[in-house]
């Protein structure tokens, strides 16, 4: 049972609930994740942690991600006014992103994620696509070790198969 204390707001992240209040949460993608495992795909939960994420043309999915639990977050610091206007925020963007076409490249869950932190006005900053893929490397937690083996083992997998189809040949 994986419960995480967030020493600042007291609120609690619960992975068997699949609760994480004012988090980003990101899970791998089938295939691409075993060839890059530092692309994945991300959703951002409201304050009491339902996960929202950008799954497809015109669809946000609400407390189901589209590839399965979380393997990673990030938890967000957030001030007292940006609290506030959280969840009108993640509202916002699900009801844009739901009139949206999904594009792997130029509009997706990332796309989404960045549209609800510019919304909020999370660290004063212009949120894209990029600075919320680095955000996941850069500050990531893993969800314990079972997390961190869901999203490297395609990918140790595939290396383990180079490796001795490399020895082989």
């Amino acid at each position: 049972m994986l419960k995480y204390m967030d020493s600042e707001a007291k609120t609690m992240i619960d992975n068997n609930k699949n609760r994480y209040p004012y988090c980003l949460v990101w899970t791998p993608l089938p295939l691409i994740t075993a060839v890059l495992p530092f692309i994945g795909h991300t959703g951002i939960c409201t304050s009491e942690g339902t996960i929202h994420d950008f799954a497809g043309p015109y669809t946000v999915s609400v407390d189901d991600m589209a590839f399965g639990k979380p393997t990673k977050y990030v938890k967000l610091k957030l001030t007292p006014e940006e609290k506030q206007r959280w969840n009108l925020a993640v509202t916002e963007g699900d009801r844009k992103y739901g009139q949206e076409m999904h594009n792997l490249f130029c509009n997706n869950c990332h796309s989404h994620v960045a549209y609800v932190m510019n919304q909020v006005g999370y660290k004063h900053s212009n949120w894209n696509m990029v600075k919320v893929w680095w955000l996941f490397v850069a500050k990531g937690k893993y969800l314990g070790f079972s997390g961190f083996m869901k999203s490297y083992l395609g990918f140790f997998i595939l290396l383990s198969i180079v490796l001795l189809l490399s020895f082989i040949i």
